[in-house]
């Protein structure tokens, strides 16, 4: 055992780490934080587990977290944000892509003849609340000035900002954000109304014969709106394993939702700002999905690939914050807790329940303004129901990030049970042990939340962890051996 002289280590995270390192068990408080893989946020439990024998009353197996060397069991938060913890949201964008690409080319019980259906990738954006930084381009691609007659770099902070922010519509931003599903969802109906429609048929009749089956992922663009990237097919009526009828084309699809984006309206009245229409904007793309084996851009892996990298970005991509603005004291938001149970102050209040101004947030002047306007709006009874206090971070979008219809491909449930059944297996194959069989065994498990997050050695040896596995797979990536 290594005995070193603490008091001269300036660093906490170093003293914390040291006493870690020194503990009897540190390999198991290691193999802990290894198995993570990196999680910046685990989610700390305690609590036991007892696997009983129902045939003869044995105990096969029983843990106890307290015999932890951290006192408890660390698991991987799973979020799905890139800001929040990298190594986790690139598992749930793996997840993502494997759920995307088997709706496109089968697998993950899906049938390879899905890839035969017509299938497009549409793009849905928001309208123009007010003219905007861009960096628009010429026929050939080349890029010209903006109308401020700059000519703006593609990093350049003031892309998707007005260029008159006292005549923007920021009522109307925030509230389209706010709408941004119900708008997704009347798009969903429409659709199948206007297929019906070319086909000839009821409504009641189409359904007889196909159905329409998607994939949808939330993207923030510049000027803090969002828009949706889908994947939409057409099956037959029992899903994705049977073929929609030869009617049923790519090019009746393309045509339907372009008529349907145009008839989807949202009326929104109020007192205060009056009555607003929302819609879609102008800008929509449909492009037909290649099929397989075909030499194109537009392939099965491009669109899943896409789809996943835009799936564990947040509306941190645009500039605002990750995290909600108000805690308990302020508005109901629970305090984060810290390790060793000291609260984490709010992002809003600094921990005194009193709101801080906005000049004091880290965002820039657009996004302060958008996030204003989410706290004026919340104070009208008439938009109490969309919450936009609470999701003033998300700059009023409060729907979920991917969403799909029921028969498009495997749900992230089914994937991430699958990895827990061969992970159980490589534990017990390691241990050699032999696999419980269901029909005889019970598992009792009794666990309590204890708190989130590492000490603050562990956390330096969790960085490490994520560290070191992102080198090997930019080096695996780079072609490395």
């Amino acid at each position: 055992m290594v005995t070193l002289d603490l008091r001269h280590v300036a660093s906490p995270a170093v003293r914390d780490l040291l006493h870690l390192v020194n503990h009897p068990d540190f390999d198991r408080a290691q193999q802990q934080i290894e198995h993570l893989g990196g999680c910046t946020e685990p989610v700390r439990l305690t609590g036991q587990s007892t696997t009983i024998d129902t045939t003869t009353g044995e105990v096969l197996r029983a843990y106890t977290a307290s015999g932890e060397p951290t006192g408890s069991l660390l698991t991987a938060c799973g979020n799905r944000r890139a800001s929040r913890c990298p190594a986790c949201s690139r598992v749930y964008a793996a997840d993502t892509y494997h759920l995307i690409r088997a709706g496109l080319s089968g697998g993950k019980n899906v049938p390879d003849t899905v890839r035969t259906h017509p299938r497009v990738f549409a793009t849905l954006t928001a309208p123009s609340f007010g003219p905007v930084h861009n960096r628009p381009t010429t026929p050939g691609g080349n890029a010209r000035p903006c109308r401020c007659r700059k000519l703006h770099e593609p990093t350049d902070a003031l892309l998707g900002t007005p260029l008159n922010p006292a005549t923007y519509d920021y009522a109307g931003a925030i509230l389209f954000n706010a709408h941004a599903s119900a708008l997704w969802a009347r798009f969903t109906t429409y659709l199948r109304r206007e297929i019906a429609a070319r086909l000839g048929m009821t409504q009641k009749a189409a359904r007889t014969v196909l159905r329409v089956s998607f994939a949808k992922v939330a993207e923030y663009q510049k000027r803090g709106l969002v828009h949706f990237h889908a994947v939409i097919r057409l099956d037959g009526p029992d899903g994705n394993s049977t073929p929609p009828p030869p009617y049923a084309t790519v090019a009746v699809l393309a045509d339907a939702i372009r008529a349907a984006a145009l008839r989807v309206r949202v009326a929104v009245v109020s007192d205060a700002i009056g009555e607003r229409e929302l819609t879609w904007g102008e800008q929509l793309d449909v492009r037909e999905i290649a099929a397989f084996g075909t030499d194109t851009e537009l392939t099965d892996q491009a669109v899943a690939a896409y789809v996943a990298k835009y799936a564990t970005k947040s509306a941190d991509a645009s500039g605002t914050l990750d995290r909600a603005l108000f805690c308990r004291p302020c508005q109901g938001r629970g305090a984060t807790l810290l390790p060793h149970g000291a609260a984490l102050p709010c992002t809003a209040c600094g921990g005194t329940g009193q709101a801080r101004p906005l000049s004091r947030l880290a965002v820039a002047r657009h996004v302060r303004q958008m996030i204003r306007t989410c706290w004026e709006l919340g104070r009208l009874p008439e938009f109490a129901d969309l919450k936009l206090w609470k999701w003033a971070h998300m700059l009023g979008f409060r729907g979920h990030f991917s969403t799909k219809s029921r028969r498009y491909s495997t749900t992230l449930g089914a994937l991430r049970d699958a990895r827990r059944t061969w992970r159980t297996e490589q534990v017990h194959a390691h241990a050699s042990l032999p696999e419980p069989d269901p029909d005889t065994t019970l598992v009792v498990g009794h666990w309590a939340y204890l708190g989130t997050g590492y000490s603050p050695g562990a956390a330096l040896l969790a960085a490490a962890v994520w560290h070191r596995r992102e080198l090997a797979r930019q080096f695996a990536f780079e072609g490395g051996c």
